[in-house]
């Protein structure tokens, strides 16, 4: 404990890093704070039965802490931005346009995020008014005081600056905070719903369900700990970097020794995207299904098992849609052949390996080797919200036992601490050198 608190208080000792945590954390309370401001010509009162709790709307709740479904001036969040980054990402692998762009160094990256910005707002107008008459004016249209069409056109300019505010507090939080901004806004949106599940949980079990609550929080903890240890693994691939000759003319020559180094592979290179892609195109068989289900009995079967995120067939079709999709990403994102052709390009080799195609065919094959596993582990957290629902855990809860909330809090509280880590190694270093000892060898000093 004492170590903790000294770490909090090194912390706080850097004048930059104090900083950048404090600036990280105003522009946190702002997105909060923005997500309960209410679209104008709203009754607030009238949208307390609003949202959806279930599917991709529910998702997308979840991930904006709330603020979709109180029909917020940030309703849509940061979540068009990523599309387009998405989508931007995906034609830098068909396009050669992109991918010509993307090989132009700074200025390819600036048009890039120029491109992103512009096809964001583009989105953000077409979802923003799907938004507005699928999820208030249909379901709810009294809860609209004022003229529907001003309302609308309203709400669209005031949603897409949201989504453009937003944008620009991530890229600042990037820039100038701790941490992916993008990623912090995403996780202190689910982060925030926390404290609210685990009260409804302690109050539903009661006093006499106290062991059941503490066993779930037992669970939950390991659960944690599984996709902490899947988000860190690395498959090592062993990389010798050949001899150097070093020496000036007309000096005696000599050779460096060769360098040993390691080609990191994530067991889990594609992250949370395969289930938000699988997660996208669960509502589809219900949804398809119930335009039919008053003709057929067999299409009222699949819109209603479909409609059961906790039945089995919902659950193993979700399942094998995210282990194709943890293949498709992986290959769009990790490229055998260029990590080859660097290696090569900088004197390195595999041992064993002739360098060249075969490197490019021994990675592919390790890749190959090491997704199934985290495919395969990525399809079990996302159905733990199911299992531990189906065990008698609270819907909100139930959520932060797996699925995107879990991966992206780890994913996002770790890079964080990584981040904090390498600016206490720096400032220690720094308080090495200033010492003037070098720790660590034996002999005099070492005089500059």
């Amino acid at each position: 404990m004492n170590k903790f608190f000294t770490t909090i208080k090194n912390i706080f000792s850097i004048e930059e890093l104090k900083n950048r945590i404090l600036f990280t954390v105003g522009f946190l309370i702002i997105f909060r704070l923005g997500s309960y401001i209410v679209l104008p010509g709203l009754d607030p009162a009238m949208l307390s039965s609003g949202g959806s709790s279930a599917g991709i709307l529910g998702l997308l709740d979840t991930l904006l802490g709330g603020a979709f479904s109180r029909a917020s001036i940030f309703a849509l969040g940061i979540m068009p931005y990523i599309s387009a980054s998405i989508v931007i990402q995906l034609l830098t692998v068909a396009v050669p346009y992109f991918q010509k762009m993307q090989k132009e160094g700074e200025s390819g990256r600036r048009k890039m995020n120029q491109i992103t910005r512009l096809l964001t707002i583009l989105i953000t107008l077409v979802q923003s008014s799907a938004y507005i008459a699928g999820t208030i004016i249909q379901p709810q249209p009294e809860a609209v005081v004022i003229n529907r069409t001003f309302f609308t056109i309203s709400s669209m300019i005031i949603l897409t600056s949201g989504t453009i505010f937003c944008m620009w507090m991530g890229e600042r939080i990037t820039e100038k905070g701790i941490g992916n901004g993008i990623s912090m806004l995403i996780m202190i949106g689910i982060v925030s719903r926390f404290p609210a599940a685990l009260v409804a949980e302690s109050a539903s079990r009661g006093s006499a369900g106290l062991l059941i609550f503490v066993l779930e929080l037992v669970a939950l903890f390991f659960v944690v700990m599984g996709v902490v240890l899947i988000t860190q693994a690395v498959r090592r691939i062993p990389v010798q970097y050949a001899k150097q000759i070093a020496g000036a003319r007309g000096k005696k020559l000599s050779a460096l020794g060769a360098q040993r180094s390691y080609l990191p592979l994530k067991i889990n290179a594609a992250g949370v995207m395969p289930i938000i892609f699988a997660q996208s195109l669960m509502f589809l068989p219900s949804l398809l299904a119930s335009t039919l289900a008053d003709k057929y009995d067999w299409a009222n079967y699949i819109a209603t098992t479909f409609s059961d995120f906790t039945s089995w067939q919902y659950n193993l079709l979700f399942a094998i849609l995210i282990v194709v999709f943890t293949f498709f990403y992986t290959a769009i994102t990790v490229n055998p052949q260029q990590l080859a052709d660097e290696m090569k390009r900088n004197g390195g080799f595999i041992p064993g390996v002739k360098p060249g195609e075969d490197t490019a065919n021994y990675i592919s094959h390790i890749i190959d080797r090491i997704t199934l596993p985290g495919a395969l582990f990525l399809a079990v957290i996302a159905i733990m919200p199911a299992f531990a629902s189906i065990a008698g855990v609270n819907m909100e809860f139930a959520q932060f036992y797996g699925g995107t909330s879990l991966l992206i809090m780890v994913g996002v509280i770790l890079d964080t601490l990584q981040q904090i880590e390498s600016y206490l190694l720096m400032r220690h270093y720094e308080g090495m050198m200033k010492t003037g000892k070098v720790k660590g060898r034996t002999g005099s000093v070492a005089v500059a």
